[in-house]
Parts: structure tokens; C-alpha cells; sequence
């Protein structure tokens, strides 16, 4: 219990070939955590996961059986939704295009929504939908609850039981969204405008953390002026950062620092874009998924194929992977992108390109896979995210076997996920 807070971080880097993550970063989660709604004493179970990992099967989906995947034996995987098709019998709304970025929100009934982004580039033809689903599983319902916008990537969920729903176009904003469809979808121009990809949310500050899919990207933040753990971020009243960095002795270690944009939505004819005017930003190459566990906001950069992790107390920046460093690791992570972290302190993380996997990060072993498609070669596994009791984990193959928008499929893995 003497470890600072540093040193665990500095664990979550590998070395000698194994992961060796200090057991109080990971062992918990912070039970206000914006991204896990989970029954009294869930976070106190362990990881199964890596035991699961080591005798992998190979399966044909349930309700997709031309589509064959490798995951875990004892785990039971199951389509339930396709593009251009509706989701249950008798409903109205068929599943969109290219679904991408997801999340799961519990129900008053004891059931849960995913909800699940649609990545359209043409103008408008974006939005965001949604499935509910019963305490026992059963899918009752499916909805849109985002329309108009455009290619929808990932976001990210608010410990108010929101969907911030991300553009990734050059002038894209954020749009908070209910996932329940009762409230209509509400731009949030205090978030920036520029090509979003993920966020998350503490929700004992308040502030958002975003990331920028460009080459040349940033890393940024909203702060409000003024917070109360558990109550809603005021987007009124707070002010856009971006992310900058002093380099430390630990060429893993980063010292973060931020600073403030003085037009968040500039008019692009009087302005520079909102990533450019602060000129000693730190230059990301193409962030990715964003997700907010205990304190530390862990993101994904897809072209050095690096994951991060940020201790928002310290603002220490880690790198937990390295493609170029951690050659030696298999299964070698390429193009990673969406990320989710389970209850437990799982990363998981989820390719863009030909692997479609998802891959494991835990302090048990080195890098796992847990799901591999095998075909969808032209598609791209995205939108990771756990029921809130942890027994069934949703993603998606956005653009399915035939590697076109209307043959996105969404799926359900579920398994005896921890003990």
C-alpha cells in the first residue's frame, strides 16, 4: 500500500515480457465510474478472463451462422442485429448503417439499453441507435435516438446515464443523446468543433476528456468552472483545453499540462480550427477510443498503434503499448481503435483492420485475444461495451462479411466473464 500512485502506473508498462499492473489501479472500479452501472459488490469480483482465454474455440454465430468467430469455450456468441433489417418482430426500426461506437445503460426494470453510433459520411445521414433489452436478455424494443448528423464514430457515456455521441468530420460537434428516446438529441458547441472520436467523463470533476481523429490530432478536455460530484457537468459555464506535455526522465512517463482554446467553435474564415490555435499542443496521431475507469482516462492512438493512460490526480501520461516497442508481445495489436474497461480492470481493446479482434490488456498475462473473427476481413470490429451485471459484452463487425455499410452486424458475447 506504500506504492505511489506513479510507480502503479509505471507498472501498467510492460517489461521483460510480462504486464505486471499494480493491483490497486486495477482491482477495482470507482463505483461512481460513469462507464459501469453494476449491482452492490459486482466490483469486488475477479477477472475471469485470461483463464477463459486459454482454450479458445472455434464457433459459428448463433442467428448469423456464415459467420465464424474463435472465442472462448463455456461463452455463447449471438447476433442480434443487422443493418437494413429490423431488430425484433413486428418493430419499425431497422438497424442502421456502419454501426460503430456503443455503450450499455441500465433500465429502471432491471434490463439495459445499447446503444450503438452510425458511422454515415454523406451529410446528415449519421445518428445513433438503440436495443432494449429485458432483466433476462430479450430484446423488447429498438429506436433511433440521433438523427441528421454525420458519421457518428464513438463517444462516450455520462454518469448521468447519457450518449455523447461524436462526429468525426473536420467541423463535428458533440451531441448528448438519451438512450431511453424521450429526449431529443441536443448539440453541445461548448465541447469544440473539430473531427471528435471518444469521450469520457469523471464524475467527481466533471470534466471531459475528447479525442481527435487526425493524423496530427489533440487531446483535449472541458472543465466546468464549478462541480458537484454526481451531478450533471455544466456546459454552459467551463472552458476547452488542450492537452500539452514536458517529457520526462521515463521516455514512458509524460508530465501533462493544459491549456486554455480561446474559440472552441471558431468561425473557420476568421480563425484557426479549434486544434490549431494553441501552438505548443501535443500532437496525437489519430486518437481513438476513450474510456474513463477509476481515475484514469485510458485512449487509444491508431496510427503508432499505442494505448495510454492518463492518472487524471497526478495528470501522468503512460503508454501501456507500444507496437514499435512491444514487438515481442503477441497477439501484435494493429490499428487499434474503440476501447472499453470492464468493472474488473480489463482494457479491451478492438481493431481496425484485417485481425478483427478484440484483444485483453490485465495484470494476470500478456496481451490476450478474446474474440476473433475469422473472415470480415473488409470490416472493422468496433463499439465494445458490458451489460451492466458484466455477463455479456456488445460489439459490432461494422461492415460484416461483405464489407459494405448495409451489412453492419451487432453481436452478444456472453460467459462466466468473472468469479
Amino acid at each position: 500500500m506504500k506504492t505511489s500512485r506513479r510507480e502503479l502506473l509505471r507498472k501498467a508498462c510492460f517489461a521483460s515480457g510480462m504486464l505486471a499492473m499494480g493491483p490497486m489501479l486495477w482491482a477495482h472500479t470507482n463505483p461512481a465510474s460513469p462507464r459501469n452501472a453494476v449491482p452492490h459488490g459486482f466490483n469486488k469480483k475477479q477477472s475471469n478472463l485470461a483463464a477463459l482465454s486459454k482454450n479458445m474455440v472455434e464457433v459459428s454465430v448463433v442467428g448469423d451462422p456464415e459467420t465464424h468467430v474463435r472465442i472462448p469455450a463455456g461463452c455463447e456468441m449471438r447476433l442480434v442485429a443487422k443493418s437494413n433489417e429490423t431488430v425484433i418482430n413486428r418493430g419499425r426500426y431497422e438497424w442502421h448503417f456502419n454501426p460503430d461506437g456503443g455503450a450499455c445503460f441500465p433500465t429502471e426494470d432491471q434490463g439495459w439499453v445499447y446503444v450503438s453510433n452510425s458511422e454515415m459520411k454523406q451529410k446528415g445521414t449519421g445518428g445513433v441507435g438503440a436495443i432494449r433489452f429485458n432483466q433476462e436478455g430479450e430484446i423488447i424494443d429498438s429506436y433511433s435516438i440521433c438523427q441528421n448528423t454525420t458519421n457518428n464514430c464513438a463517444g462516450g457515456i455520462t454518469p448521468w446515464h447519457t450518449w455523447l455521441t461524436c462526429e468525426e468530420v473536420a467541423e463535428g460537434y458533440v451531441y448528448e443523446c438519451d438512450p431511453l428516446g424521450k429526449i431529443p438529441a441536443k448539440k453541445i458547441p461548448s465541447l469544440g468543433k473539430f473531427k471528435h472520436e471518444a469521450a469520457a467523463v469523471d464524475p467527481k470533476t466533471g470534466i471531459v476528456y475528447l479525442t481527435e481523429d487526425e493524423v496530427d490530432g489533440c487531446f483535449y478536455r472541458y472543465r466546468p468552472f464549478t462541480h458537484t460530484p454526481g451531478s450533471k457537468t455544466d456546459f454552459q459555464n467551463g472552458q476547452l483545453e488542450v492537452a500539452c506535455m514536458q517529457e520526462m526522465k521515463d521516455t514512458d512517463i509524460w508530465q501533462m499540462y493544459w491549456l486554455p482554446i480561446s474559440k472552441p467553435e471558431p468561425d473557420l474564415s476568421r480563425y484557426l480550427p479549434t486544434r490549431k490555435q494553441v501552438k505548443t499542443a501535443q500532437v496525437f496521431k489519430g486518437g481513438e477510443g476513450c474510456w474513463f475507469h477509476d481515475s484514469v482516462v485510458y485512449f487509444t492512438t491508431k496510427h503508432d498503434n499505442c494505448v495510454w493512460a492518463l492518472d487524471t490526480h497526478s495528470q501522468e501520461l503512460i503508454r501501456i503499448y507500444d507496437q514499435a516497442r512491444d514487438q515481442h508481445f503477441e497477439p501484435k495489436l494493429n490499428d487499434v481503435d474503440n476501447l472499453t474497461v470492464s468493472a474488473q480492470g480489463d482494457i479491451i481493446v478492438a481493431e481496425d483492420g484485417a485481425n478483427m479482434r478484440l484483444v485483453v490488456f490485465n495484470h494476470q498475462s500478456k496481451p490476450f485475444e478474446f474474440v476473433n473473427f475469422l473472415g470480415h476481413e473488409k470490416s472493422e470490429i468496433c463499439g465494445p461495451a458490458f451489460s451492466p451485471d458484466g455477463t455479456r459484452l456488445y460489439f459490432s463487425s461494422q461492415q460484416g462479411i461483405k464489407g459494405e455499410a448495409d451489412d453492419g452486424r451487432t453481436y452478444e458475447l456472453r460467459g462466466p466473464f468473472f468469479i
